[in-house]
């Protein structure tokens, strides 16, 4: 028997097997970490989850150690496929697509705070450009005492 319910906001497959068992397959993705150290691990642990079936992708992140599994899987059985040769944890499990979020931010934004950003932005690069090279030139107005009336010269 076939029911497709949503658990836990993902939905899934669920099977009963001689009405007693329930075997879920969840359409969605995966995140595990794995305890793996080499290209070698990650190329065996990669070769043990792709011999499940509905699999859609498979990424290996070695720098954070995670493994994303996404398509009709279920999670435990891949966290024992793993689990026979590593440390395996699953992170989390959830739908496959990411919902897209609501760009309210672009919108509230005006003309003159894009400007203000765009100016700050300049002038921060224009400090790091003068801390890069301090050989540049720098041209600072000359004024001469005949034009400043309260200028003091002594003759």
């Amino acid at each position: 028997m076939l029911s497709k319910t949503k658990y836990r906001g993902v939905f899934a497959n669920f099977f009963m097997i001689g009405g007693k068992h329930a075997v879920a397959i969840f359409t969605g993705k995966v995140v595990l970490k794995l305890d793996v150290h080499d290209i070698k691990d990650k190329q065996k642990a990669m070769k043990a989850v792709s011999s499940l079936s509905g699999l859609e992708s498979l990424a290996m992140d070695m720098n954070e150690k995670k493994l994303t599994v996404i398509g009709n899987v279920d999670p435990v059985d891949v966290v024992n496929k793993l689990r026979k040769s590593w440390h395996a944890e699953i992170l989390t499990v959830g739908p496959a697509k990411e919902p897209e979020k609501k760009k309210d931010d672009d919108k509230k934004k005006t003309e003159e705070e894009k400007k203000k950003e765009s100016e700050k932005q300049i002038a921060e690069l224009l400090k790091l450009y003068q801390s890069y090279n301090p050989h540049c030139t720098q041209y600072y107005p000359v004024y001469s005492s005949e034009e400043d009336p309260n200028s003091c010269v002594i003759c």
